[in-house]
């Protein structure tokens, strides 16, 4: 056992309450479910968190790398973790002491045993593979956290319609927010924070909500300083009961000339290749279409420029109903020999239910050929529930063609090459 634990130390794992915008990255991305969260905080549970750093790359603003040397009896409790509106200073060397702590132990790592995450006789599943961490190595740079939570910028609402043939409950918005001199720059497969005005039932100050940017890196308008994004309104929660979503409808009821508080942008990772002979397969559901937009936006205007060099783009699109996709007319006026797309409709009356999965699966000879290049790039992105259906997909479709599922899983995620977003 390692002498932290021996001497009752750990230097615990905490997520800084200020910072963090309630993205769901970290406890998505734990390998040992060590992090939970209510309507308030994120939180780390001490007696789980083993120090694997697993979840310190993905998170976009940085507050989940703090931590705090503390005696084993006196580690925070997730209880009072959940109250936070600000992490608690440093224990003094005087605090330390005085609970048994000497200098040399104060510098011990984390060093608190995973518990077990499966029930007594049960064996454990082979852990599905995750996305990457790290950027494709020709994508541009990325610039993050310009604009943190604590010192938000403003933007003005140029532009706001509906991006669906659907009726009010599944209206997904296409909004277009300009901030004018102000430096804000953004690459396709970043995102920004909206801080909703008024407070909370506690009457604490909303916190950010995020968005996937969904237009190209020169703007929604070429040559302005724009973005936009794809915001779905939320009217009823995951089990259909009604809600209504504090961000999602302030942001679609927007008018031209409102003013947003914006905090960002983030991720440094989830960003397309700049190689112009990169393929890229894109698959999502919903509102998870909007990166996949912005990558597709920035291709089609290097196409148009004459310096786009004939890497493939495929795109797998899930939504309950055409009417409920998003982008659906403009989607239809791509040209064929520049985007492969497949659209799968769960919900089409009189229909089968089809999903992305499903449409992975008939075009696995066209997908094997991918996985053998070196050259392609894969981007899942969507609601959570998803991702284990396509990497499945993913893994059927190399064993077919004869590859060896982990090993190659293991190449994509390491050369940034399978990237996985998932909500």
């Amino acid at each position: 056992m390692d002498m932290a634990v021996e001497a009752g130390v750990i230097k615990q794992h905490l997520i800084d309450p200020e910072i963090c915008i309630r993205c769901n990255t970290c406890e998505a991305t734990c390998p040992v479910n060590a992090i939970t969260h209510d309507d308030n905080n994120y939180v780390v549970r001490a007696d789980v968190c083993n120090g694997c750093m697993a979840c310190i790359s993905p998170c976009p603003t940085g507050s989940i790398d703090n931590w705090r040397t503390m005696p084993l009896v006196r580690a925070y409790s997730i209880e009072e973790q959940l109250t936070w509106e600000s992490l608690p200073a440093e224990l003094s060397p005087e605090e330390l002491a005085a609970a048994g702590v000497d200098g040399d132990t104060a510098e011990a790592p984390v060093a608190v045993p995973a518990v077990a995450t499966t029930e007594p006789g049960v064996q454990p599943q082979p852990p599905m593979h995750r996305g990457a961490t790290v950027p494709p190595w020709s994508a541009a740079h990325a610039y993050t956290n310009l604009y943190p939570p604590k010192s938000p910028t403003t933007a003005t609402v140029v532009g706001n319609f509906n991006c669906t043939e659907a009726g009010f409950e599944s209206e997904t918005h296409h909004v277009v927010l300009d901030f004018g001199s102000l430096p804000f720059p953004v690459l396709e497969g970043q995102s920004i924070g909206i801080i909703p005005p008024g407070a909370d039932a506690l009457g604490k100050r909303h916190h950010a909500r995020q968005y996937s940017i969904a237009s190209a890196r020169n703007g929604e308008r070429p040559g302005y300083n724009n973005l936009a994004l794809t915001v779905k309104r939320v009217t009823s929660d995951h089990d259909g009961n009604p809600v209504r979503g504090v961000a999602s409808n302030y942001v679609c009821d927007l008018k031209v000339g409102d003013k947003v508080e914006v905090v960002g942008p983030f991720g440094h990772s989830f960003l397309m290749p700049n190689h112009p002979k990169s393929h890229v397969v894109m698959i999502c559901t919903g509102t998870g279409s909007a990166p996949m937009r912005a990558m597709t936006e920035w291709r089609r205007r290097l196409r148009k420029s004459g310096k786009f060099e004939g890497g493939k783009l495929m795109l797998f699109f899930g939504a309950r109903t055409q009417q409920e996709l998003p982008y659906f007319g403009p989607l239809q006026s791509l040209p064929k020999d520049f985007i492969d797309i497949n659209l799968a409709f769960s919900r089409t009356p009189g229909q089968p239910r089809r999903y992305v999965q499903d449409l992975m699966r008939e075009r696995a000879p066209d997908l094997a050929e991918l996985l053998r290049d070196g050259n392609s790039h894969f981007y899942v992105c969507g609601l959570k529930s998803m991702e284990e259906g396509v990497v499945l997909a993913l893994r059927d479709v190399a064993a077919e063609a004869g590859l060896d599922w982990e090993a190659l899983a293991s190449t994509l995620a390491r050369e940034g090459r399978l990237h996985l977003e998932t909500y």
